[in-house]
């Protein structure tokens, strides 16, 4: 038997660099510019802020605890949770001193996560419909989404997803590798149906210490993809949960208009 994960980590400290880019096309009101210059993605105003967006989802999912992984500047967030006093779930911080990569974002949260499972998603990414899947997944576990349900069901362009992570499935169903950026001839060799990653996790404990020891990238970061690597080779298995489901993606200026579309009419409870 495993029990539910009722713990929730958002990584909210990235640099927002594809946010932070002027666009030809994006006209964003005073409050949504502050947010989006500042990178900080989670408070853009789409209705209300799109974190809150996430935040009911988690809680809509059975997540009684929420902690926000942030920057020492982020000032922004904390006094927005402050103003709003969400009740439906706890909201604490964990400070990533400098944006050194994904991994190291997750390592910020080990304190919070403690012995626990904890389920671990982007700031930028609004998926209600598949959360329970993988919350109902045994030990650690990904989503795995079906490329064709994201074209048709996101406000995601085909080229853009076309560059998202691959995931490399065994038979049994158990994760084999991720492909960061796959080229062309990768995609071709994988096909159209091989999942894609959209980095929403449950992880055990075992993800803390590869985290922590995980190399730099090429890039120079340290990269949680490298880091769930390390923990299959020290023996974790994580199991692919396959949906074909839409998500939203707020990753650049462009975006904004079509999520607060889609956002329209949905409630949020805190």
């Amino acid at each position: 038997m495993h029990s539910r994960p009722t713990k929730a980590v958002i990584l909210a400290r990235g640099l927002g660099t594809r946010m932070r880019e002027q666009s030809a096309t994006a006209e964003l009101d005073a409050g949504a510019a502050k947010a989006a210059d500042a990178g900080v993605k989670g408070m853009i105003d789409v209705g209300r802020p799109f974190l809150d967006y996430v935040v009911s989802v988690l809680a809509d999912a059975g997540i009684r605890e929420v902690c926000l992984v942030i920057g020492p500047e982020h000032d922004m967030i904390r006094e927005h949770f402050e103003r709003v006093r969400p009740t439906r779930v706890s909201v604490s911080y964990a400070i990533q001193a400098e944006p050194r990569g994904t991994a190291d974002a997750v390592a910020a949260a080990e304190e919070f996560a403690g012995k626990d499972r904890v389920l671990v998603l982007n700031s930028d990414n609004y998926y209600p419909a598949a959360l329970d899947t993988v919350l109902d997944a045994p030990g650690s576990a990904l989503l795995g989404f079906d490329r064709a349900a994201l074209v048709e069901q996101s406000n995601i362009p085909a080229e853009r997803i076309a560059a998202f992570a691959i995931l490399d499935v065994a038979e049994d169903g158990s994760l084999r590798r991720i492909i960061e950026k796959p080229d062309a001839q990768t995609l071709a060799a994988f096909g159209d149906g091989a999942p894609i990653s959209m980095n929403a996790w449950v992880f055990t404990p075992a993800i803390f210490p590869a985290c922590r020891n995980v190399a730099p990238s090429v890039r120079g970061e340290l990269e949680l993809a490298s880091a769930v690597a390390d923990a299959m080779a020290a023996g974790e298995v994580f199991t692919v949960v396959p949906v074909a489901v839409g998500c939203l993606d707020m990753s650049r200026r462009d975006d904004i208009a079509a999520v607060r579309k889609r956002l329209a009419g949905i409630e949020v409870s805190l």
